[in-house]
């Protein structure tokens, strides 16, 4: 047994890896190693011998197991020094970009716009999406006989029978906003108002839900020249080009005298869109100045304050921007339209450091 136990623990102690480390652990004490051949004698010894041999022989194999052991941790550390050793990182290198999670188109356009008119002074407010027909409708000059209050084109809230309380609706519009930040904040002011509206509407262009921004500019010496300018700001850095011409035409809505809508030169050209050149014109915006009855009802005096207001379709911007052709694909929830048409999450446009990276 000395000469066994001299043996494994110098070729042990010589082993250069773990390979080498297991042959010598199934020679030694493997099921057929000469351990376990000299247990098998025991059988054949006097009880006299196995009372001295047995114990011999589980001290021997177990200093063998402990040698084992000691030494595949030396090989195990020895290889991680070396690997240190020979291996290294610049931690002042940029990191890997490295995709987590997709933005969407919508998302994307209006965190653009938003940026831009932050730019512009323009604050963000939010509201309710379930507004009362007042902030609807009666506080917009919108009278109760005009085709938008109609079942068919606008989503009322159910009432049970003898609910005396005034009706709800999902705001057709972010114009109720507008109303109610009048009335919390008085004026001068200068806000857009971004998020989802719907309407009893559903085709290519269309969507019973899409996504809106309005915005609202009061003061004592606003006019349709501050609008005019700050639409073209707007659009030259929402679509990045320099050189973008808008046609203000006469139209009406109820709660902007004059109301104008705005169009866009624009090319169509073996079936492509092009923005900011050609002969042809999109119409891509409502605006005006504000109703003095609107601007009542937000509670301030119009005989003191004007302003201009415009509404822009999110939805539609980020079709036109992105080349997207069907508006019904934004909400289809198809993973790899979005993989796409998304966005990187963590890049924060900002007029600085570029929109649509």
């Amino acid at each position: 047994m000395d000469d066994l136990k001299s043996k494994y623990l110098s070729q042990i102690a010589g082993a250069a890896d773990e390979s080498a480390l297991e042959t010598i652990r199934v020679a030694a004490v493997g099921k057929k190693g000469e351990v376990a051949l000299k247990m098998r004698e025991l059988g054949k010894m006097t009880p006299e011998e196995r009372q001295l041999a047995g114990p011999a022989l589980n001290a021997l194999k177990g200093e063998i197991n402990s040698a084992l052991i000691a030494k595949k941790a030396g090989l195990v550390d020895a290889a991680l020094d070396e690997r240190l050793r020979t291996e290294w990182l610049d931690v002042t290198l940029p990191s890997r970009a490295r995709r987590v999670g997709t933005l969407h188109p919508v998302s994307q356009a209006q965190e653009e716009l938003t940026a831009i008119f932050a730019e512009l002074g323009f604050s963000v407010a939010e509201g309710a999406r379930v507004e009362t027909d007042w902030y609807n409708f009666d506080a917009l000059n919108i009278p109760g006989h005009h085709p938008a209050r109609a079942e068919m084109d606008t989503f009322y809230m159910h009432r049970a029978e003898g609910d005396d309380r005034p009706p709800h609706v999902l705001r057709t519009h972010t114009s109720p906003v507008q109303i109610r930040s009048m009335e919390k904040m008085g004026a001068p002011l200068r806000i857009i108002c971004p998020g989802g509206v719907y309407r009893a509407d559903y085709d290519q262009t269309h969507t019973p839900m899409f996504h809106q921004v309005e915005g609202l500019a009061l003061d004592t010496d606003i006019s349709m020249a501050n609008l005019k300018w700050t639409l073209e700001e707007f659009v030259k850095s929402f679509f990045e080009l320099d050189d973008i011409e808008l046609r203000f035409r006469a139209s009406h809505f109820p709660f902007t005298e004059p109301s104008a809508e705005v169009d866009i030169r624009c090319s169509w050209k073996d079936g492509t869109l092009k923005i900011g050149e050609g002969d042809d014109w999109m119409e891509i915006l409502g605006s005006g100045m504000v109703h003095p009855k609107v601007i009542a009802a937000g509670g301030i005096d119009p005989d003191v304050y004007q302003g201009f207001a415009f509404g822009i379709g999110i939805d539609r911007l980020a079709m036109l921007k992105y080349g997207i052709p069907d508006l019904r694909a934004f909400f289809d929830s198809d993973l790899r339209w979005l993989r796409h048409y998304g966005f990187q999450c963590l890049d924060m446009p900002s007029l600085h450091g570029g929109l649509s990276r």
